[in-house]
């Protein structure tokens, strides 16, 4: 079997990286990476040189991405996305493609695939986030797929309705917990000195996003965010920046002068798997809508304050605390948190094999 294997952003290859590892082991499977999205842009962080750094060979990249966070520049970018990836496809045998999430560039690989027939496995579908128009994107790749990789019985059953009945599909659990397992996270010491960070200082890991179902509402929602953010003093705020999506590049702007006013703010544009994972660990809960939140969080047993409805739709486990776009609301949620007993276990996404839950069903469909 010959497997197209697509990542287009940093969220997607933390996740993929526990199966690109596993396939490497594989004999009856053959590969090639493509890589695009903000994997090559300097804007992003240059992510695409991580995967070369984890030592794997990289088969195609695809530029195709649009400076700018409008609406117009999103849909030139899936057009783009489209034109190049039908340029691959045509030239390409592969018996399947592999596409992983919600993003909207991982929709248009997809849909430049369909005319050409090629076999489509979607990992990730049947979740749900109502406050992004990334949900579409999700449905739709997983309408477009044959074969269903999901992290829940639930998002099984969802995709079931779906497309009208369960074959093919096939719950897992999710990759990244995998990933978590199998990562060997930075010592305190090793962390300070790689990002100049002191994580024995109490700390709040946040990532914001817009809400792409709901523009304008957006520059209001980080206002309050940025609002709250000021009154906690005595944590170290250590900011992550948001994803290429439509006023990304605002969030980014707001976020960034708050920084370098704001004596207790670190803005970081990418720590990688071993960095983010290991910032997770030692903070002491995550704040912002990001879908790191609820899947990841959980291996750790980490609060969270999930805010806003970008992520509504997903599992709440214990660990989540929901709160809107308020700074009141959002003090409320960390005074919450600052008075619970610790999460305790969560099992929701799997037990730690599922890349090799996903290559054992491959080697069957090969």
């Amino acid at each position: 079997m010959k497997i197209a294997i697509l990542t287009s952003s940093r969220a997607d290859y933390a996740g993929i990286l526990p199966l690109l590892t596993e396939l490497k082991k594989q004999k009856q499977i053959s590969y090639s990476l493509i890589v695009f999205g903000t994997h090559p842009s300097s804007f992003h962080g240059n992510t695409i040189n991580r995967i070369k750094e984890d030592g794997f060979r990289i088969d195609h990249v695809i530029e195709s991405m649009v400076f700018g966070d409008t609406p117009e520049s999103i849909s030139t970018c899936i057009g783009l996305t489209t034109i190049k990836f039908a340029t691959i496809w045509s030239k390409s045998n592969f018996d399947l493609i592999l596409t992983t999430g919600d993003r909207y560039e991982m929709f248009a690989a997809a849909l430049a695939a369909v005319p050409f027939n090629i076999n489509i496995a979607h990992i990730h579908g049947g979740e749900d986030t109502e406050g992004a128009i990334d949900n579409v994107f999700r449905h739709s790749l997983s309408l477009m797929s044959k074969y269903h990789f999901t992290t829940t019985n639930q998002f099984k059953t969802r995709i079931a309705n779906l497309k009208g009945g369960d074959k093919y599909i096939y719950n897992v659990g999710a990759l990244s917990i995998d990933a978590m397992k199998a990562t060997k996270l930075l010592t305190l010491a090793e962390f300070k000195a790689k990002f100049n960070i002191d994580l024995s200082k109490s700390s709040i890991l946040t990532t914001i996003h817009p809400e792409t179902s709901s523009l304008k509402e957006n520059e209001k929602y980080i206002a309050e965010f940025i609002k709250a953010l000021k009154e906690l003093k005595k944590y170290q705020l250590i900011i992550t920046m948001p994803n290429a999506d439509a006023l990304g590049n605002m969030f980014r702007e707001k976020l960034n002068a708050f920084i370098k006013i704001t004596e207790n703010a670190i803005g970081v544009e990418s720590f990688g798997n071993v960095g983010y994972f290991t910032c997770m660990k030692h903070c002491k809960f995550m704040l912002g809508n990001s879908s790191s939140g609820f899947v990841e969080a959980s291996y750790f047993s980490k609060y969270v304050i999930n805010i806003g409805d970008r992520q509504k739709g997903r599992i709440l486990t214990k660990n989540i605390i929901s709160s809107t776009f308020d700074k009141k609301s959002i003090l409320s949620a960390v005074k919450k948190i600052e008075n619970l007993k610790p999460v305790g276990k969560i099992a929701e996404y799997g037990n730690g094999k599922t890349a090799e839950k996903i290559v054992g069903i491959l080697k069957k469909l090969s």
